[in-house]
């Protein structure tokens, strides 16, 4: 097998799908910018010989030879970072598919693009299929990022009619885990460290809105087993653990985990900010024959401590 290239393979999701490939023998090219991504993620993965590292922004073509598939994880994924350059998340999100998806042509890759739950806004259904149409607002503060994602998914298939370059799709819901960075602003990143420092969690809203978390173990699971399906499977394909927690159940699980009592700081609910979100998984697994196995207990206790480490580190 020739090289796989894992756009965005220095952030969270991408530098834990890189170890895996490289762990089982791949040849991996990583491709970050950087500008969310961190370099330390992959580090210790350059001292490998199956492994490269290139600074490259994705809104610039990429050249490479002998590449057979094609993870294209490159945008921010939090509001902090996509709000901060809006302008910049749209540009990423387009002329990075459109770029990647040229490669595909050219070299006959496979090509896999991680969107987002966050193509189905606030949804008016419960819980979201994949042929469900979204409810998104396309001139909001979301948006650089909801749009975006939606843009390259249209891109995705009309490369994938008129060219048959062989596309997947993958809906990423919440996924937590090591490796998640602690600035930005993902609801269990917060919390956790929050609790740490001894503070009120901050909770917007009711704290009652809900959303769906996936350890990232089983999310680079299904990506991977997406990614080697045949021709005919294009997704798109929700991808996220379909047990649904309120983000008041989620504070007390990690208050629970950390044995202290937990106090809050109620403000506003941001804009957009979606009121459910979870996955209906059917496809994925009748289809990969993948669901999660990470109880969230397990897997909060495993991100806690990551968290602890890498205080201590500090």
């Amino acid at each position: 097998m020739g090289k796989i290239l894992v756009t965005g393979g220095a952030g969270f999701i991408g530098s834990n799908l890189c170890e895996r490939l490289v762990t089982y023998g791949q040849k991996v090219v990583c491709l970050d910018d950087l500008s969310s991504g961190k370099k330390i993620n992959v580090q210790y993965l350059m001292e490998k010989p199956n492994f490269e590292f290139v600074n490259h922004d994705i809104c610039f073509p990429y050249h490479c030879e002998g590449i057979d598939q094609i993870y294209n994880l490159a945008c921010p994924a939090s509001p902090i970072f996509y709000q901060d350059d809006p302008i910049q998340t749209s540009k990423t999100s387009f002329l990075g598919a459109f770029h990647l998806l040229g490669l595909a042509k050219r070299t006959c890759a496979k090509i896999l693009q991680a969107s987002t739950s966050e193509v189905y806004g606030d949804p008016l259904i419960h819980p979201q299929k994949e042929g469900y149409f979204g409810n998104v607002n396309p001139i909001g503060l979301r948006s650089c990022y909801d749009e975006g994602k939606r843009l390259a998914e249209s891109l995705f298939f009309d490369y994938y009619r008129k060219h048959d370059v062989q596309i997947k799709i993958a809906r990423i819901f919440n996924t937590y885990g090591p490796g998640m960075d602690e600035s930005d602003g993902r609801v269990i990143s917060n919390f956790i460290f929050q609790v740490l420092r001894g503070d009120s969690i901050t909770m917007y809203g009711d704290g009652r809105q809900t959303r769906s978390f996936c350890y990232v173990d089983d999310m680079v699971n299904a990506l991977i087993l997406l990614m080697n399906t045949d021709h005919s499977v294009t997704g798109p394909v929700n991808l996220g653990n379909p047990v649904e927690y309120s983000m008041l159940e989620l504070a007390q699980k990690i208050g629970s985990i950390l044995g202290v009592e937990i106090s809050f700081e109620f403000k506003r609910l941001p804009e957009d900010d979606p009121k459910q979100r979870k996955p209906d998984i059917t496809f994925a697994k009748n289809i990969l024959k993948w669901k999660p196995t990470v109880q969230i207990h397990d897997g909060l206790e495993k991100t806690i401590e990551y968290f602890k480490c890498l205080n201590k580190t500090k």
